[in-house]
């Protein structure tokens, strides 16, 4: 025998894995299939080509993870303003902005473990033990001892343990499902059924690691092991491919980026001209500093981490697990919907859903019209009620149909029959029955024509049924030799309920759905069509069109493509999944989603969300989810960056007015804390808007505050530091203390604008506060804050402040309305937007 090539061992191997002859692969391995390897030369061949596992590499160390993390824009940030905090005094500040970091980097170092995990899962599974034939003897080994040439001996309930040609097989069937995501098992084959070559020539002889037989048995020789099996090549598309940062992420880092330099360039000013008017620099220092604390929006990551937060536990409540706080807002930026069909469309197990006979035409399975042909399809069967399958699918549709499966077989003995062959296509029974035998056919509908006079009608029907991917069975009985056609069944593996709905919801709120699947094309069209994935309004999509609706015969690479192509086009993506098969795509996704009553332990490591009812709908109500956190995170940046803004205008034009120091350092931080503090995370707890999932998501290249989003802030702020300088300085034109009122203006007003920005369209008056307690009681925490701030005489002499008259603080009050005013003004001019764009 010929030594095997340097290629034959170095995986992939060079051999033609789907030749016509399976002998020719044992040759071209060196390896006799009857006696297998020697003990010596499998030693070589482990040492040339390595164990037989899924390649690993070593994680980033947690330094080196955590240090990635603090590189982050707006972390950067918060570590600038804690050291302003520290150097100004605030300790308190420090101390809060400092736990803001710690938390929001321990979040995305445990992100960045995720692969990790989804790798190790890839390791369990592809790690059975195996039956191997060694030097003429069968023998159990490790599947990591496997290499290219050993010989495998398979049998019902045995996991592969690495990818391998059948080389001889019985009624050989095995269930890729967490390959290829087809639910129902494949047969298996040592010669494919057409010329070779052929796509159903390599799968029909071929063996995957991981896979599980459910039926026959086999020997099969090993043609790739470790990296170069299936499993190996998917657990490489996981490293290649990172999750990516969220939307959320992408924008708050941008909008840490415009602040830092807006707050930077302000500052420097605010110091420059104090220096100028000849005030001592080191209260012109602290001044700008303080300014600078104050114009971040520090709270920002905290009122994030909350909001993700309850929008976790609210989507658990719900059915979805979230692994990833990020993702929760990502769900509702997303853009595209790509699903997989078995089991999240479907119910992924095959059923009757449709009979037919020769004298009641179609009729439900459960109709008494269909009660002989169940009979007939249960007595020539074996199933049980564990089993899975087409027999599976006959004994449960007569069980629903309330036939005694057990009291029929008992009356109806079993003397003889002809397994069901991949190559006959059909089962045939014989039965002793009162007055002699009968014979029961059942197969394929084109086999069973041969054994009938009359085959037009059923040929009609049997047309029909194909037309809507519906795999038929023909079922025939009479006396031996003369059967009479009983009639036919429709399996399929039926939609799921609730999936239709879920998915023109989905599209009602402005996402595409996708389907992507391993089925068939003429399957995953009809489920397309009936699901709402595709409908008559669509436009078709161009023959071999890299973007469109949907997507059969797939692998995992391809799923990965196609998730990438969506997002290079500027989507945000959701993926749901729950094989192996789906694990790479489900990590590149922007949200990936495994089911968590039939998704493999990989699917859910790879995965962002897991869904513990395997409903689409689930996923629909986490979208509304993500919108409501992203909602809050863009109100509290509308008000937080407002006010910060409202502070930079009044020591940046105070000057010019007249108002040599508008506030002192002191009174800048304390309006900062009590307007950012309690009221700006209260924020993160306000209920979704009414029209959450009836309007479409916002464009993934949009920022947390949108072009008009920005003029609305600018607006805002200038009617907020406007109010504040007017009242001032037409009190220092009476000769009047103005200082303190204007604190008391800047604190209020922006205190005001938070109970006016709870809704961008209803007015405060029809907001009901029960909506969002924790926001009122913030509120009124905060103005008593600022009523000791005046009246409380060690807090009024630490800030400088003085009790104001009466009427000074009326004036106050009066002025800090205004703000909130403009606010209602806005959403007035977006509820006409809104009308105009319904009409």
């Amino acid at each position: 025998m010929t030594a095997p090539t340097q290629d034959a061992l170095d995986g992939p191997p060079c051999v033609d894995a789907f030749a016509y002859e399976a002998a020719a692969v044992a040759r071209a391995l060196a390896v006799d299939p009857a006696c297998g390897l020697g003990e010596d030369e499998a030693v070589r061949r482990r040492a040339r080509v390595g164990d037989n596992t899924v390649p690993t590499e070593p994680p980033r160390s947690l330094v080196r993870s955590v240090a990635a993390e603090l590189r982050e824009t707006m972390i950067l940030v918060l570590l600038g303003a804690a050291v302003l905090t520290a150097v100004t005094g605030d300790f308190t500040d420090c101390a809060v902005i400092l736990l803001v970091i710690a938390v929001n980097t321990t979040v995305g170092v445990i992100q960045e473990r995720r692969a990790i995990g989804a790798v190790r899962a890839l390791t369990t599974l592809a790690a059975p033990t195996c039956t191997v034939v060694r030097a003429g003897m069968p023998r159990r080994l490790g599947a990591a001892e496997l290499v290219p040439g050993d010989v495998l001996l398979v049998a019902e309930g045995d996991v592969v343990g690495a990818d391998a040609r059948v080389l001889e097989c019985h009624e050989l069937q095995v269930d890729e499902a967490l390959l290829t995501g087809e639910s129902a098992p494949s047969e298996r084959r040592a010669q494919p059924p057409c010329p070779r070559g052929a796509p159903v020539a390599e799968r029909t002889t071929m063996l995957h690691a991981g896979t599980l037989v459910v039926h026959g048995t086999g020997r099969a020789v090993v043609v790739a092991t470790g990296s170069s099996s299936q499993l190996g090549r998917i657990a490489g598309l996981l490293h290649e491919h990172a999750a990516p940062a969220t939307p959320l992420q992408r924008r708050l880092a941008a909008l840490g980026r415009r602040l830092s330099l807006l707050v930077t360039a302000s500052c420097v000013v605010v110091v420059v001209l104090g220096l100028l008017q000849g005030r001592p620099w080191e209260l012109t220092v602290v001044t700008g500093i303080s300014l600078a604390v104050a114009a971040i929006p520090e709270s920002l990551p905290a009122v994030v981490a909350l909001a993700l937060a309850g929008g976790t536990r609210r989507m658990a409540k719900r059915g979805a697990i979230v692994r990833s706080l990020p993702a929760v807002e990502a769900l509702g930026s997303v853009t595209v919907l790509a699903t997989d069909k078995t089991g999240t469309l479907t119910a992924g197990s095959t059923a009757v859903v449709a009979a037919w006979t020769p004298t009641s035409g179609t009729c439900s399975p459960n109709a008494p019209a269909a009660h002989e042909l169940l009979v007939a399809g249960v007595l020539c069967n074996d199933a049980t009620g564990s089993s899975g399958g087409t027999e599976g699918a006959l004994w449960a549709a007569a069980c629903a149909a309330g036939i005694d499966v057990d009291a029929e077989r008992h009356s109806a003995p079993r003397t003889a029959e002809v397994p069901l062959d991949s190559l006959r296509r059909s089962m045939r029974t014989r039965h002793r029955v009162d007055g002699g035998e009968r014979e029961i056919i059942k197969g394929a509908p084109e086999v069973v024509y041969a054994e009938l006079r009359t085959a037009e009608p059923m040929a009609r029907v049997v047309e029909d049924w194909a037309s809507e991917a519906y795999r038929v069975l023909a079922i025939a009985a009479g006396p031996p030799g003369r059967p009479a056609l009983l009639g036919l069944v429709a399996l399929a593996d039926p939609v799921r309920p609730e999936a239709r709905a879920a998915v023109l919801a989905a599209r009602a709120a402005g996402i595409q759905p996708v389907m992507i699947t391993g089925d068939h094309p003429s399957t995953a069209a009809a489920v397309a069509a009936r699901t709402g994935v595709t409908h008559e309004g669509d436009a078709p999509a161009a023959p071999g069109a890299l973007l469109r609706p949907v997507y059969a015969r797939t692998d995992p690479a391809e799923k990965l493509g196609i998730i990438t192509a969506w997002q290079r086009a500027g989507h945000v993506v959701a993926m749901t999944g729950d094989g192996v098969n789906d694990a790479p795509a489900l990590r590149a996704a922007d949200v990936g989603v495994a089911m968590g009553v039939r998704g493999t332990e990989v699917a859910k490591q790879a995965a962002d969300v897991v869904l513990t009812d395997d409903s689409l709908s689930t996923i629909v109500a986490a979208v509304a989810e993500g919108r409501r956190v992203f909602d809050n995170v863009r109100r509290f940046v509308r008000y937080g960056v407002a006010g910060g803004l409202a502070e930079l205008g009044v020591m940046l034009a105070g000057p010019f007015l007249g108002l040599a120091l508008p506030l002192l350092p002191g009174q800048i931080l304390w309006v900062n804390l009590l307007t950012h503090g309690l009221p700006g995370v209260a924020f993160g707890a306000e209920q979704a808007e009414p029209d959450v999932l009836s309007r479409p998501p916002h464009p993934p290249t949009e920022g947390v505050l949108s072009r008009r989003g920005w003029w609305e802030v600018v607006t805002l702020a200038a009617a907020m530091a406007a109010s504040c300088l007017l009242l001032a300085c037409w009190l220092a034109a009476q000769g009047r203390p103005w200082q303190t009122p204007l604190f008391c203006t800047l604190a209020l007003g922006q205190l005001g604008v938070a109970l006016t920005t709870r809704s961008a369209l209803r007015p405060a008056w029809r907001t009901p506060p029960s909506g969002n307690p924790f926001l009122y009681l913030a509120v009124a925490g905060s103005v008593l804050a600022v009523a000791a701030a005046i009246w409380v005489p060690p807090l009024a002499a630490l800030l400088g402040t003085v009790p104001p008259a009466a009427a000074d603080l009326g004036w106050s009050l009066v002025a800090a309305t205004i703000p909130a005013i403009v606010v209602e003004l806005m959403k007035a001019r977006r509820r006409r937007a809104v009308v105009q764009r319904v009409r």
